[in-house]
């Protein structure tokens, strides 16, 4: 379920279209997606806070959670699992 979701915030926020259809947990996100570049982070990481109601510190970030979709998607269940 968070994997889907994950998955979809990054399609509408990157505007990544059909291409996100074949993203898995194992997809390089950073260095391979380019319209994830620094700024795309912020609005991911908004986008991920206003849809599943956390707060994410500056100190939380770390390029290993972009590393691939299933680290972003461990990041975020670790933010809900409190």
């Amino acid at each position: 379920m968070t994997q889907t979701q994950v998955k979809q915030i990054l399609a509408s926020t990157l505007n990544l279209g059909p291409r996100a259809d074949a993203l898995t947990l194992s997809s390089p996100l950073l260095g391979a997606i380019p319209e994830l570049d620094s700024m795309a982070v912020v609005g991911i990481i908004t986008a991920l806070e206003e849809h599943f109601g956390f707060t994410v510190y500056d100190d939380e970030i770390s390029a290993e959670s972009f590393e691939t979709l299933g680290n972003l998607v461990a990041f975020v269940e670790r933010k809900l699992n409190g």
